[in-house]
């Protein structure tokens, strides 16, 4: 099999002194190593479908001016990523053209800027790759587009969407089941092929649900009562109804739990 975006990515960011891979909130990140228990600083992020933004992109921790001056010179190539995009770092689309010795150089750049002098002294000339030419699976752009997820979604639907009023969204890129307003059961794949479905059982009962390995508290909305279970292998469908009910029945409005018992 040829070389894709991932491992050109890989290949240019680990081609620099002293640095490292690691993964936050589901995306590689790139730092240089720590020393001790100090960690490194990070000069790049690679995003796959961030939040659902359709994008492939590195986001670069940029020297001061660059984000403005290539996303006005260059919208198609460049532009400003979230969370990160008020303190200068600049998005590249990596699927749009641009060539990979310029990528490299980019790196580079984000590199030099938080690199110790003695580090960028050693990096020598810009690594040349040859450009990525096999093309990237649906299931590595979208998890949610995998086989093993398909066929959840497929009876997860079956049973969501019988409910009364419920209906089907997309919030940050991922699929999200509402009665009426709110949100009752949610199915994510943050991590690399690990399939989740969310429901809220309240927080008296997250410790109960814990004990099982399945499950999880998941980030951002565990304090409020969400639970996470992992279905990537198996998954018991008429456990799965009644997290999806009593969830439901907690955010449905009186009208809608009624026509719910008739």
């Amino acid at each position: 099999m040829g070389k894709d975006i991932n491992d050109a990515v890989r290949e240019v960011c680990l081609s620099f002194p002293e640095t490292e891979e690691y993964i936050s909130h589901g995306s590689k990140n790139y730092r240089l190593r720590g020393k001790g228990k100090k960690i490194g600083k990070t000069f790049a992020t690679y995003a796959i479908n961030h939040h659902g933004d359709q994008r492939i992109a590195l986001w670069l921790n940029a020297p001061a001016g660059a984000q403005q001056l290539y996303t006005q010179a260059e919208p198609k190539h460049f532009f400003v990523p979230p969370y990160v995009g008020p303190s200068g770092w600049l998005g590249v689309n990596l699927d749009k053209g641009i060539s990979w010795k310029r990528v490299a150089q980019l790196v580079r750049e984000a590199y030099e800027k938080i690199a110790p002098p003695e580090l960028a002294q050693r990096i020598g000339k810009t690594i040349v790759i040859k450009p990525p030419t096999a093309t990237m699976k649906a299931e590595q752009f979208d998890p949610l587009q995998g086989k093993r997820a398909q066929s959840v979604l497929k009876e997860f639907r079956k049973i969501v969407l019988a409910l009364p009023e419920a209906n089907e969204a997309m919030q940050f890129g991922a699929p999200v089941w509402k009665a009426g307003k709110k949100t009752f059961a949610l199915a994510y794949s943050f991590k690399k092929d690990v399939l989740q479905l969310s429901f809220w059982v309240g927080v008296e009962q997250q410790g109960f649900f814990i004990r099982d390995k399945r499950f999880q508290i998941p980030p951002y909305m565990g304090h409020n009562g969400w639970i996470a279970l992992t279905v990537t292998k198996s998954c018991n469908w008429n456990e799965v109804r009644e997290l999806a009910l009593n969830s439901y029945r907690h955010f449905a409005l009186n009208r809608m739990r009624a026509a719910l018992e008739e």
